[in-house]
């Protein structure tokens, strides 16, 4: 097969994916998320097996210890992260109206004759606040009760993913023996580098970076909830959670936190200072010691690419997008930086010809014996 052909069959192959995850995104999230936490999972499962369990056996106990783990987070954190969103959302409105009146006085005291243009921008930022609260808002409810959507989500998940896990760690490696049959026999060493490599990428991010953001959570919501700020607990689960984006996560908790913190105590200064230490200590822990022994540096994915994939494949295909949009994103800088260096190999990139082949050498006469059939190309 020519190469035009394979470009050509594997860009065709990967349309009809993207299409396929496109029309059915509404009822493919339980098996994708199936697939993603297995992939979680398989190492210990792995782990298991060579202790002596049987590969089922220890599928049963990897998805019960992890059923259990949902079922205690569902008994006894989302009712306490749902009131604590509750009374954040009740609260919102004072909330920003008492910042507003800190910043006036701030304002007041130091601005002098300029204050008036002050107000007036205040003015116009809370109306775009509210504005924009109540639009989301509405979205966010429109978006997760429409058409019986979540209830339908939440039951599939509840009881379809548990089953994907199950028999994808049961079958995992009998799978990629089966792939691995279908790849071209001429390419397959290739190819099996490349996924080797986008392995590596994927297991640091969603094994490593998962890990450190459990972590993080945890500091995070013992760290503010101790410190007594309000709304800790779903502040700091939420800052943990996003931390698998690049000092995005970071930094949105940490504006976050820092606000009620000023909200919540000013004018005394040191449980704002406190916040901010939190948040600086976490930055300390994550880069000196969570980072380089969990997710070490395998990940190779730039922060702003990362970013750009998240965006990308929420907006194209929802929840489901966030799930594959690492493995894709992962996938996509492989196979970059391999064209990468394939290019600047070549002649393409360097300008000097390719050595000559036996095409260029002058023609043969009918009585050669080396060139009585075509070279072939």
């Amino acid at each position: 097969m020519r190469v035009e052909r394979q470009v050509l069959f594997w860009l065709s192959a990967g349309l009809v994916l993207i299409l396929l995850v496109a029309l059915l995104r509404g009822v493919i999230l339980p098996f994708v998320a199936g697939m993603v936490i297995a992939y979680f999972l398989n190492p210990a499962a792995d782990r298991l097996a060579r202790w002596g369990l049987p590969r089922g056996i220890a599928a049963t106990l990897m998805v019960a210890a992890f059923a259990c783990i949902i079922a205690a987070a569902i008994i006894f954190l989302v009712p306490l992260l749902l009131t604590q969103a509750q009374q954040f959302a009740v609260a919102l409105p004072d909330e920003i109206a008492r910042l507003r009146g800190l910043l006036e006085v701030w304002a007041r005291e130091r601005l002098g004759t300029h204050y008036p243009e002050v107000a007036a921008g205040l003015d116009r930022s809370s109306n775009t606040i509210a504005e924009n609260i109540t639009s989301l808002a509405g979205f966010v409810a429109g978006s997760l009760w429409s058409q019986g959507r979540a209830l339908f989500d939440f039951l599939s998940l509840l009881l379809v993913t548990p089953l994907v896990v199950f028999y994808m760690l049961i079958d995992w490696h009998p799978m990629l023996a089966k792939v691995d049959s279908w790849l071209p026999r001429a390419h397959a060493p290739t190819i099996r580098r490349l996924a080797s490599e986008v392995n590596d990428a994927v297991s640091a991010f969603i094994r490593g970076q998962g890990t450190v953001c459990l972590v993080l959570s945890v500091y995070y919501a013992v760290a503010l909830g101790l410190m007594g700020l309000r709304y800790g607990l779903l502040v700091g689960l939420a800052t943990g959670l996003m931390s698998f984006v690049p000092f995005v996560g970071w930094a949105l908790g940490f504006i976050t936190a820092t606000t009620i913190a000023i909200v919540q105590f000013w004018p005394d200064a040191v449980p704002i200072l406190i916040v901010v230490g939190i948040f600086a200590g976490a930055q300390v822990l994550d880069a000196g010691f969570l980072s380089p022994n969990i997710v070490g540096s395998k990940i190779g994915l730039h922060p702003v690419w990362l970013i750009f994939s998240l965006f990308v494949f929420s907006y194209l295909f929802g929840f489901v997008g966030v799930l594959v949009a690492v493995p894709i994103a992962a996938a996509v800088g492989v196979l970059v930086r391999f064209a990468l260096k394939i290019y600047l190999a070549s002649p393409l990139y360097s300008g000097i010809a390719p050595p000559a082949t036996l095409t260029a050498l002058p023609t043969a006469t009918a009585t050669s014996p080396t060139l009585e059939k075509p070279v072939s190309p």
